[in-house]
């Protein structure tokens, strides 16, 4: 490729060399190009940065909803116990603990925090 300054004219404008002139550079440009593309590895994949944010949005919305299901569920485990037995507000109470607690062993199970306690028995 021509060096900037002998491609310029004397009015510091770039000399028009016509189709030769874009042939030759465009030959350069492939053969560099050939060059970076056989130093990079051939099973790697260039990351999306809009399916990544999918991706982890996704996943935020899972976990959140494996930690909200067991505190509702809870929840209305503990309203209907207080309201069947008249203990109110007690049941509600212990029930939204453990809706808590369950809440937070579903959130670790789904991201992966315990890994043998997963769904599937005598896979870790």
């Amino acid at each position: 490729m021509a060096k900037p300054d002998e491609r310029k004219d004397g009015a510091g404008k770039p000399a028009d060399g016509g189709p030769a002139d874009l042939s030759a550079r465009l030959r350069h440009l492939d053969e560099g190009l050939r060059r970076v593309a056989a130093h990079q590895p051939k099973d790697v994949e260039p990351a999306s940065g809009s399916m990544s944010n999918q991706s982890a949005l996704g996943q935020a919305f899972r976990l959140s909803a494996e930690f909200v299901s067991g505190v509702i569920a809870g929840g209305l485990l503990g309203w209907i116990i207080d309201r069947l037995a008249g203990t109110a507000p007690w049941g509600l109470i212990v029930c939204l603990l453990l809706g808590f607690c369950a809440g937070m062993l579903n959130l670790a199970r789904a991201s992966g925090a315990f890994p043998g306690w997963g769904g599937k028995s005598g896979q870790k």
